[in-house]
């Protein structure tokens, strides 16, 4: 998704763009602008050997006019899945219509209630996650001030089952209520988690702005706490009964169906896990054989939202597409 002219053009946007930085250092709390070096800009440093090529490709940049700006708004897009589908779990309703509002077809929400929960710390991770989620989109709204895209539409019923199908958990026909009961919140806790961290690491190469970056950076490994607390409770709940149906009753199996339901919409590579390896250890920190956390390009973490693996635009969660530049799926990356 994101070519050669795509990455120069947002480090061009990134470099020059002096009112975008200070909208983020006023989102960050930070009121002093020096706190943060000028380097902190994205001043980038060339071989002289490749001027000729880098200065052709920021003309091309400044004709497509994009900025690191796409690509927080394509993780807005998502923080405003992830918060609706939280906050509904644990209070029964979802963002103020404050929070929802900018550029872009404002959407609604489908489906989603008030989970409950059996466990105290189940109930407690949801409100601690609720919280972060929503914070997410409170600091990236004001972070792109009037450039921050509306919530698109969200489906968090039809979807759901979508994926429940798709990965094996319950039959044609049947449907599967994310909401319905603390083991069916976990599995759609699962779905979300494991893409968010990826995500987020997919695209850290592509911010160029330092100070943008590092936000991004703090967003990623709070996305990796969370995802830790989801796998290590599915892990915790493996005698667990799960409800309305679902094909089998041990949580650690399904999240392996829905690892291999992911990695069948995102590209020929294997980039998912499982909360249990192949001999049936505890495996909650998904990695490669480098210790390292996988990376999803936007174009991949669409497909996956989308829950087509094909090249779209619309579908899955966002039935009538993401708000923003980045908004089509793409195995390929």
């Amino acid at each position: 998704m994101f070519g050669k002219r795509y990455a120069a053009s947002m480090i061009n946007r990134s470099a020059e763009n002096q009112q975008d930085r200070r909208r983020f250092l006023r989102a960050a709390g930070v009121t002093g602008l020096g706190v943060v070096g000028a380097g902190a800009l994205g001043g980038l440093t060339v071989p002289a050997a490749s001027a000729g090529t880098v200065r052709q490709a920021a003309g091309e940049a400044a004709a497509e006019g994009v900025s690191d700006g796409a690509v927080l708004n394509f993780a807005l897009n998502l923080e405003y899945l992830e918060a609706e589908f939280y906050l509904h779990a644990v209070t029964g309703k979802g963002l103020a219509d404050s929070l929802t509002t900018g550029t872009g077809a404002r959407g609604g929400v489908t489906g989603g209630r008030a989970v409950k929960f059996k466990t105290k710390a189940a109930r407690q991770y949801a409100q601690e996650i609720a919280g972060d989620e929503k914070a997410h989109v409170e600091f990236l709204r004001t972070a792109l001030g009037s450039a921050a895209v509306s919530r698109p539409a969200i489906d968090l019923q039809s979807s759901f089952t979508a994926a429940a199908q798709a990965a094996g958990l319950v039959r044609k026909g049947q449907s599967f209520d994310a909401f319905a009961c603390e083991e069916n919140f976990l599995l759609a806790a699962y779905l979300f988690e494991d893409v968010g961290v990826t995500a987020y690491k997919g695209a850290a190469p592509l911010i160029t702005n330092k100070t943008y970056l590092e936000a991004a950076a703090g967003i990623l490994a709070v996305e990796a706490y969370h995802a830790a607390n989801i796998r290590s409770a599915l892990y915790q709940h493996s005698g667990g009964i799960l409800g309305l149906g679902l094909l089998g009753r041990d949580l650690r199996e399904a999240s392996v169906k829905l690892s291999n339901a992911r990695d069948s919409l995102d590209g020929k590579t294997d980039l998912d896990q499982g909360v249990v390896d192949n001999d049936g250890r505890a495996n909650i920190v998904p990695t490669d054989g480098n210790g390292i956390a996988y990376s999803r390009t936007p174009g991949q973490v669409l497909n996956i939202v989308y829950l087509n693996p094909k090249a779209v635009t619309s579908g899955g969660f966002f039935p009538k597409g993401v708000n923003g530049d980045v908004n089509t799926s793409d195995p390929n990356g």
